[in-house]
């Protein structure tokens, strides 16, 4: 198995850096794209790679938020074969709102819902041997502030429009795109798929007011990570200080920036 970030908000490569969250990975089975990221910068990193979306015949949308779904219309343009993968809740309207003021959305295009490659989910789903799809019901340990700023249209956002993803393999990795429900309940549900490796977004920052979750939480999850006989890679939403503070106590913490690749 070989991960590819096409999207991610670092990059010390040719591919350009923008806040979001693409992943390209090549299976036995599959060529697929975990998340779009915000715009079309996923086919043009694409491009530079050499990597043929065409030829992409799984994608998986993460949540209902824009720099991880956003690329989803220029994704259509050059590949009409793709099913992709979403919850049918991610289509519903979503807001950010901070400091009090106005609630700015940060939805996915609603018209695309309709689209014939679009496969709406509700819950878990096996959509064969190698690939399966789960949502985390429970989000009560390690809460992060960060998700404080965000909303649907009746109140607070639950996260119920997340989803992540399993791949079976030699070694079973899990990949994550916000993990809004929490990295530690999002592991706790991922236990019973026995996953080696673990990648994706922690979100423990809020850039627009440049801060991280409190020491406590950070502490907490270390302290969980720390007992998980895998290796973690972090990006996106983690924020550079949250993830500086999980590395120096979870000795199998990296970075995964725009343009790096994990061969698994």
């Amino acid at each position: 198995m070989k991960i590819t970030a096409l999207v991610e908000n670092k990059s010390s490569c040719e591919l350009t850096a923008v806040h979001g969250l693409s992943l390209y990975i090549e299976t036995e089975r599959h060529r697929l794209l975990f998340d779009l990221g915000p715009d079309d910068t996923l086919v043009k990193n694409a491009a530079k790679r050499g990597i043929d979306l065409g030829q992409v015949d799984t994608v998986v949308i993460s949540h209902g938020h824009f720099d991880h779904g956003g690329g989803l219309a220029a994704f259509l343009k050059v590949n009409q074969g793709a099913k992709i993968y979403i919850q049918r809740r991610a289509f519903e309207k979503h807001f950010s709102k901070s400091m009090g003021f106005i609630k700015v959305p940060i939805g996915l295009d609603q018209k695309l819902m309709e689209h014939p490659q679009v496969v709406l989910v509700g819950g878990d789903c096996r959509i064969d041997e190698e690939l399966l799809l789960f949502t985390t019901a429970d989000t009560s340990k390690f809460h992060s502030a960060a998700n404080d700023t965000l909303y649907d249209e009746k109140g607070p956002d639950t996260f119920a429009h997340e989803q992540n993803l399993v791949i079976f393999g030699e070694k079973n990795v899990l990949i994550m795109g916000c993990g809004h429900c929490g990295v530690v309940n999002i592991l706790e549900r991922a236990r019973a798929y026995a996953p080696h490796l673990c990648i994706g977004g922690y979100h423990l920052s809020i850039p627009v007011m440049k801060k991280t979750v409190p020491e406590a939480v950070l502490e907490g999850i270390a302290g969980e990570l720390q007992q998980y006989d895998m290796d973690f890679y972090t990006c996106h939403c983690t924020g550079e200080d949250a993830y500086a503070y999980l590395a120096r106590r979870v000795k199998r913490m990296k970075y995964l920036s725009c343009g790096e690749e994990i061969c698994v």
